[in-house]
């Protein structure tokens, strides 16, 4: 291996702190680590398929000014020059957004996303955007217009979705920041099946362009120090999001050196959905033994939603999707993926009164989550109720006509609008990635993240990605 590639190696392998610490040392140029995460993204991309959009100039005069920058003694903060990517919904004035769709003619903003604006205002560095399934309603990375988005773990694996290329580059080690959004869990479920630290926000903390009822943004990485980094600067406000709340200002940077006293519950009968595989329910369970035996007061929480709100709110998606296909011209509709044609045109079969009670399970699981979860600091529960399945399939349960049964743990705190955060908590017998979902009342988003931390640095050893192994 010539000397570059050792040092590559190294390089793209950094923690966000990692990097900061050692560009304000001089140790450490950001062209340096934008040469060499380039050199890792032209090595995989040809397998992961995991970026939308990839210029390599754009990036390197990026990196040179942050170079720059760091050493004249006006670096803008601790994650200037540090990489990162953003989801292709995630609007960057000039690059189209196609929703993972082979449409025609895209939408192309004319100005950024309020993420996209935080990332550059702090001087991080953008690689690109990352690739998602056509509009986002698939739990993998398979798409029209991209094809097929592979796991770092192992290309025969999804990705999971709908960010799927976001997931895929923080594994393989594409940089260490990068943002997804999620609906019903498109952040936690990459972040599940690809051994990631994610964060899924409480309701409007980290600010949109576009808002609606469920919808969140939030960072993804491999390790939850990381994306606490990141949240300095993404949870900062922005008036382009009507609906987002006055939080008070959180601690993202504070450690915990001890869970007694907490009140944890462990939830892993959903009620609805898939059963739990045996693997992961037996994992799940280690991690709350695990705080258990850190002096946790530690309770099982009894199922809150049903396979009735689970499957209305399904319906109203179909629906939603189907109001956006029927506006297609006929040759337009040929080039959306046949999975979501057939998923959608169950829409057009719920009248006006359907589709007002299937949008009331959006309240009804609102109001049962935060009931249900009232008196707990945190809840433990699985991310998904199974592993990583094939990546050419679109979902894990390859009906259309069925319910997404893979989302009856994280959906829920899309609709309450509550922070839920995942860690790796353990693989399977063939080596799968498990995810732990560790969720918490809304505006605690750092102390939920605190406990994720104390998680993670408490796991046991064979709990924890060895990431090298990607290499």
């Amino acid at each position: 291996m010539s000397e570059l590639s050792e040092r590559s190696t190294a390089l793209h392998q950094l923690s966000a702190r990692e990097l900061s610490a050692a560009y304000a040392a001089q140790d450490l140029s950001p062209v340096d680590v934008a040469e060499a995460v380039i050199e890792r993204i032209q090595e995989r991309e040809p397998v992961l398929n995991a970026m939308y959009r990839f210029d390599p100039q754009d990036i390197l005069e990026q990196a040179r000014l942050s170079e720059k920058r760091w050493a004249t003694g006006t670096a803008r903060g601790a994650l200037d020059g540090v990489p990162a990517t953003v989801k292709e919904n995630v609007a960057r004035a000039g690059i189209p957004m196609p929703s993972g769709t082979a449409l025609p003619n895209p939408k192309v903003p004319t100005c950024n996303a309020p993420i996209t604006n935080r990332i550059l205002e702090a001087g991080a560095v953008i690689l690109g955007s990352t690739t998602m399934p056509d509009w986002g309603m698939l739990s993998s990375g398979v798409s029209s217009l991209h094809g097929i988005s592979r796991n770092a773990w192992n290309p025969a694996w999804t990705t999971g979705g709908s960010s799927a290329g976001a997931g895929a580059a923080a594994a393989a080690g594409y940089g260490p920041l990068h943002v997804g959004t999620d609906i019903g869990g498109s952040i936690r479920l990459p972040g599940g099946w690809q051994g990631l630290a994610t964060l899924k926000p409480s309701a409007g903390l980290i600010p949109l362009d576009v808002p609606y009822l469920g919808r969140a943004a939030g960072p993804m990485g491999r390790s939850v120090d990381d994306i606490a980094l990141f949240m300095t600067i993404l949870a900062q406000p922005d008036v382009r999001d009507y609906t987002a709340r006055p939080y008070p200002t959180q601690d993202w940077q504070s450690t915990i050196s001890s869970v007694s006293g907490l009140n944890v519950a462990l939830h892993t009968d959903a009620n609805a959905g898939s059963t739990v595989e045996p693997e992961i329910l037996a994992a799940v369970h280690n991690v709350a033994a695990l705080f258990a035996d850190a002096g946790a007061n530690v309770k099982t929480l009894d199922p809150f939603i049903t396979q009735e709100m689970l499957d209305r709110l399904d319906g109203f998606w179909r629906t939603r999707s189907w109001a956006d296909y029927r506006e297609l011209s006929a040759e337009n509709q040929a080039k959306v993926l046949d999975y979501i044609v057939r998923w959608c045109t169950i829409g057009s079969t719920f009248d006006s009164a359907d589709t007002i009670r299937n949008f009331g399970a959006i309240d009804q699981m609102q109001q049962a989550t935060i009931a249900a979860t009232a008196e707990f600091d945190l809840v433990i529960s699985p991310v998904s109720p199974m592993s990583a399945f094939p990546a050419e399939q679109p979902m894990p349960v390859v009906d259309p006509l069925a319910t997404m049964s893979h989302i009856a743990f994280t959906v829920p705190y899309n609709m309450s609008g509550q922070p839920a955060a995942t860690v790796n908590c353990g693989f399977t017998s063939d080596g799968k990635p498990i995810g732990v979902q560790l969720s918490g009342p809304v505006g605690a988003d750092a102390a939920v993240l605190r406990a994720a931390r104390w998680y993670e640095n408490n796991r046991p050893a064979s709990a924890s990605p060895l990431w090298n192994t990607l290499d």
